[in-house]
C-alpha cells in the first residue's frame, strides 16, 4: 500500500524522470536515504517498472502512423500466440494489444512514408498468420497522450 510519501516520490518521478534521487528527495520533502529506500522498494514491488528514453520518431524520418484492427481465425488453437510471435519481429510495429470483442488485436505501427507503409502492409502485415479480417486506421492527429498516472 502506498502512503503519501510514496505518492510524492512518484509524482516527482513522473514530472522529471531524469531527476537525481537527491533532487526527488528534496522535492518530496524526504531525506535522500529515505527517498532512495522507498524508490528501491517500489521497484522491487513492481510499482516502478523502470525508466526509458522517449524518442521522437518523427525526428528520425517516420511520418506515417497506422492502427491496424485485426480479427484472427480463432478456429486455430494457437492463433494468438502464432500471430503475436510473428508481429513482434516487425521493427515498425511499436505496439501490440489484444482485446475481447469483435477485434482481437490492434497493431500500432509507423512508416517513413506511404510507400514504406504500402511495402510493410503487403510484405509483412498481410503475411502474418491466422488473419481473418483487417482494418487500417490512418492516424491524423494525437489529441491526448499521457502516460502519467493520477496520484
Amino acid at each position: 500500500m502506498l502512503d503519501d510519501a510514496d505518492r510524492r516520490i512518484l509524482r516527482q518521478l513522473q514530472a522529471d524522470p531524469a531527476a537525481s534521487a537527491a533532487q526527488i528527495a528534496e522535492r518530496a520533502s524526504l531525506t535522500q536515504a529515505t527517498c532512495w529506500r522507498r524508490i528501491e522498494k517500489m521497484q522491487e514491488e513492481g510499482v516502478i517498472r523502470g525508466s526509458h528514453a522517449v524518442i521522437n520518431w518523427h525526428a528520425l524520418g517516420y511520418s506515417v502512423e497506422v492502427s491496424l484492427r485485426i480479427t484472427l481465425d480463432k478456429s486455430q488453437p494457437r492463433a494468438f500466440e502464432d500471430f503475436a510471435a510473428e508481429a513482434r519481429k516487425i521493427p515498425e510495429v511499436l505496439e501490440i494489444q489484444t482485446f475481447l470483442g469483435q477485434v482481437d488485436v490492434r497493431l500500432g505501427l509507423i512508416a517513413r512514408d506511404m510507400d514504406h507503409y504500402q511495402d510493410l502492409y503487403r510484405t509483412r502485415i498481410l503475411t502474418l498468420p491466422h488473419i481473418s479480417d483487417l482494418d487500417a486506421l490512418m492516424h491524423i492527429a494525437r489529441i491526448k497522450y499521457d502516460e502519467t498516472v493520477p496520484l
